[in-house]
């Protein structure tokens, strides 16, 4: 059975269960992020790191405890929220009440995992929950270490 039978047909199940709107449905994690990217204004490390710079963004790493012990951090100097990926659309979405301070519509943030991959999906959700200047950093904190931008 090819992809684009099994998507018709999952489409198709979609629309019996009466579950409301149509989602999308994908060929494929790739194809999922691909379909996230194409709505994101990306950036590289050392476009972020100048956003930093000049005060123009909020870098949010999404990494786990784990993960950031173990590769490093970005250096406090920059002010980095760290926020687990569980737990990011309810701290940005301004209409929540568990939302942080900085959480608003056009707030300029800029989502952070280890490679780049992760972050592209948390971004897309911050865009669809109309956080509409979300973006993510491409090659995520690899790509800012490799680059030698500063961290801890």
């Amino acid at each position: 059975m090819s992809a684009a039978t099994i998507t018709a047909l999952h489409t198709e199940l979609f629309r019996r269960s009466g579950r409301g709107a149509f989602a999308p449905t994908y060929d494929g994690v790739d194809d999922q992020l691909a379909d996230a990217r194409s709505r994101l204004d990306r950036l590289s490390p050392r476009a972020a790191y100048q956003e930093l710079l000049w005060q123009r963004g909020i870098l949010v790493d999404i990494r786990p405890a784990a993960q950031r012990q173990a590769e490093g951090e970005i250096h406090p100097s920059l002010s980095p929220l760290v926020i687990e990926r569980n737990v990011l659309e309810w701290r940005f979405d301004p209409r929540h009440d568990a939302r942080l301070p900085q959480a608003s519509y056009d707030a300029r943030v800029i989502v952070l995992c280890q490679e780049g991959f992760t972050s592209s999906l948390a971004a897309d959700s911050l865009l669809r929950l109309g956080v509409s200047r979300a973006t993510d950093v491409v090659g995520g904190f690899a790509a800012w270490q490799a680059l030698s931008l500063p961290t801890a």
